[in-house]
């Protein structure tokens, strides 16, 4: 398999309101820690046996999961939702931030190794074991830490894995690197990943 990276034209999206009808393609976009939130509520996504397709209303998954209230369910995404904007940073904030230099932001990007050589942000270092370790171990547990990923939908996770482990400071940037080239910096070109099997 390999990942090639791809140009992609810089364009806004309207993204869908919530509705039983919502996909679970478009509710992923919309709310990125979807997933996660119906997975540690109602034990829905996290594995294969528990898994749903992506052309799958939410209705047609809260029918098949013991027929679960589907109001009950997207209150709950709702609340999610509202809890994961408190844990990330808009790219504009983080410019500001990172333009301030009032204190030192340690910047880790998720992504590939191959996402991040070809497109970063200033100042960026990759994730790897060894500075996860070295972050959670070592650090000063007042280090303001972003996490950055290419779209924002898994550095919620490691931001929230972060926090958990005592890094009260660490948030994930909204949108991801392709937010901050679209809302801040257009000379980080945007990409997509386009896998091709051997």
């Amino acid at each position: 398999m390999r990942v090639f990276i791809t140009a992609q034209l810089n364009s806004m999206q309207a993204e869908p309101k919530i509705s039983p009808k919502t996909t679970m393609e478009q509710l992923q976009k919309l709310i990125p820690g979807s997933r996660r939130a119906l997975f540690a509520k109602y034990h829905i996504g996290g594995c294969q046996s528990c898994g749903f397709d992506d052309e799958e209303t939410i209705s047609d998954v809260c029918k098949r999961n013991e027929d679960l209230p589907v109001g009950e369910v997207i209150e709950h995404l709702l609340l999610s939702a509202e809890h994961d904007q408190k844990i990330q940073i808009n790219p504009k904030d983080l410019k500001v931030e990172i333009d301030e230099e009032k204190e030192v932001i340690k910047l880790l990007d998720i992504r590939s190794r191959e996402e991040v050589e070809a497109v970063k942000i200033k100042g960026s270092q990759i994730m790897t074991a060894e500075l996860q370790q070295e972050a959670l171990g070592n650090w000063d547990k007042e280090t303001r830490t972003i996490i950055i990923d290419h779209a924002g939908d898994r550095s919620l996770d490691v931001a929230a894995f972060f926090i958990g482990h005592g890094m009260k400071r660490t948030v994930a940037l909204a949108g991801g690197i392709d937010a901050y080239s679209q809302e801040v910096d257009s000379s980080i070109p945007r990409y997509r990943i386009e896998i091709e099997s051997e």
